[in-house]
């Protein structure tokens, strides 16, 4: 399918809460700030949604605290609507499927899926992001993964709630846009779609930062990486549903400055998790990944639905930014959008 440049002017745009200051920053002050550069909609971050709640009770909200939460999320949704912006999505909804009958994690994840429902509720948001999960305990047959997800989309029916599947880079079992669409198939659910993104794709099929070149180095050098992965890209566009493609968000890499240790951290972050926490600007501003590709194989899909900037930006070194004017910030994240847009058409 031809990308004309006259079908996306219509796409809508959004702009996660945690990719513009640090949970510290007031969610009043990033919300002006993006609805100020033009974006019409939010991924609400819980994290920024903890620290909303935190400075409203002037202590340390505990991230079950539900009843609390909710209270938080309905006066979040009053000052979304002031500024003129809509709640598209709640995140980062992680390590949720693929626990075992009868274990601690399982029974966790149902309660905290439970608890995250009353907050899109409360907040006004239709949509709850899941990432593949990166538990070293999941279990890694995809009839379970997918059981797993049937049953939270199931929570979600009674609401005309929506489940978006994320495949991150790093994840124990669903690493790239194949993995998570085969899960997806075998959920079902008129319900589930999935949530792409051009780093955790790119990043996992493209980039390695644990190496000198900053790709992956396989036989046969560049230009094989090359090949393999527009086929990737080719068979996407011919492959998934537009409808199944509920959001798309959006990020560049920085190349980091030395390769990463290839293994794990002391907290068990894998390598690609590190690179994705600190190390994600936004499109044309210093990053190196192939980002118009991805976004051209989405569109080819005939998807014109909503863009979202989920950045992490701490610099070229990664050691973060001091976050003095979050408006020139958001501003500049509109511009490589519509940079992005223009880049992406074919005509």
């Amino acid at each position: 399918m031809a990308v004309s440049q006259s079908t996306l002017s219509s796409i809508p745009t959004c702009y996660a809460t945690v990719s513009i200051g640090t949970p510290d920053t007031p969610l009043d002050q990033k919300l002006e700030a993006i609805a100020g550069a033009g974006f019409q909609g939010i991924e609400l971050g819980f994290p920024d949604l903890l620290s909303f709640a935190s400075r409203r009770q002037n202590k340390d909200v505990q991230p079950q605290d539900f009843d609390t939460l909710c209270d938080a999320a309905g006066e979040v949704k009053q000052l979304v609507q002031k500024n003129g912006l809509k709640v598209v999505m709640l995140q980062p909804f992680s390590n949720f499927e693929g626990w075992p009958e009868g274990s601690d994690g399982r029974e966790d994840a149902f309660r905290r899926a439970k608890g995250w429902i009353r907050i899109m509720r409360a907040v006004g948001t239709d949509m709850l992001q899941v990432g593949s999960t990166d538990s070293p305990h999941a279990l890694r047959s995809l009839d379970y993964l997918a059981s797993d997800l049937q049953q939270l989309a199931d929570l979600l029916v009674p609401h005309n709630f929506r489940l978006a599947y994320e495949n991150w880079c790093w994840a124990t079992h669903a690493p790239d846009w194949k993995d998570v669409w085969e899960i997806l198939e075998k959920v079902d659910r008129p319900n589930v779609g999935l949530c792409l993104d051009t780093f955790q794709t790119a990043g996992g099929e493209w980039a390695d930062p644990t190496t000198a070149s900053g790709l992956i180095e396989r036989e046969g050098g560049k230009e094989a990486l090359q090949k393999q992965f527009e086929t990737s890209l080719a068979i996407m566009s011919k492959t998934i549903p537009k409808d199944k493609i509920y959001i798309l968000q959006i990020s560049d890499a920085y190349k980091p400055k030395q390769p990463l240790d290839p293994k794990p951290d002391e907290s068990g972050m894998r390598p690609r998790a590190r690179w994705s926490s600190c190390l994600r600007p936004v499109p044309s501003n210093g990053g190196y990944l192939p980002v118009v590709d991805v976004t051209k194989a989405v569109l080819k899909t005939g998807f014109r639905g909503w863009f979202s900037m989920e950045v992490f930006d701490g610099g070229p070194d990664g050691s973060d930014q001091d976050w003095k004017d979050l408006k020139a910030y958001a501003k500049k994240a509109m511009a490589s959008h519509e940079r992005l847009l223009r880049e992406a058409a074919d005509s």
